[in-house]
């Protein structure tokens, strides 16, 4: 993602891997070649009870530079949205990631339990604004199909929830990434 020229059109670029793969460090890397002004939106929500957790969390907010802006438990698609004409637009936006945001809209619709398709709106409104945002964006997101299937009804929802949206989103992107062992590899 080296289009720091103000004059280019903005790019959507999505980063898929599995646990551990080093797809956030690369989204990291991807945004900082862009620009000094780099806006994360954290979406973990963070649970004092979980110290595996809130340790990962604390890696992650090591490892990004002072310089970037930090929007903690930020639902991507109420910032996006409302970023549509930003009066200080950063050079580019990082979300990391989509699946603690899917995790925590289940988790707000009480949905774990409920029919297929109960977050759809939520999902529809991320894709929505993914489209229609007007600025760089480097999504960060994990690819949980290429493993065992779940033994519970909620990892079966959360990896079929989780597929489907990704598919909707590398379709709105320009540029996709699956990342593993730390190698990426460039899909679109």
């Amino acid at each position: 993602m080296s289009h720091s020229s103000s004059s280019a059109a903005p790019r959507r670029v999505l980063v898929l891997g599995g646990a551990r793969s080093g797809k956030s460090a690369f989204a990291e890397e991807l945004a900082g070649e862009v620009g000094e002004s780099v806006r994360y939106l954290a979406t973990a929500v963070p649970d004092p009870d979980d110290r595996d957790f809130t340790e990962r969390i604390a890696q992650h907010r090591r490892r990004r530079p002072a310089r970037w802006s930090t929007v903690e438990s930020a639902d991507p698609a109420t910032v996006l949205a409302e970023s549509t004409v930003p009066s200080n637009p950063p050079s580019v936006t990082l979300i990391d990631d989509v699946g603690t945001w899917l995790t925590a809209r289940i988790d707000a619709r009480d949905a774990w339990e409920a029919p297929r398709g109960t977050i759809t709106p939520d999902a529809d409104a991320l894709v929505a604004a993914v489209a229609a945002y007007p600025g760089n964006l480097v999504i960060v997101t994990p690819e949980v199909g290429m493993g065992v299937i779940p033994a519970t009804r909620s990892g079966r929802l959360f990896r079929d929830e989780i597929g489907i949206l990704n598919q909707r989103l590398a379709r709105a992107c320009d540029e996709a990434y699956f990342v593993v062992a730390g190698l990426p590899l460039r899909l679109k």
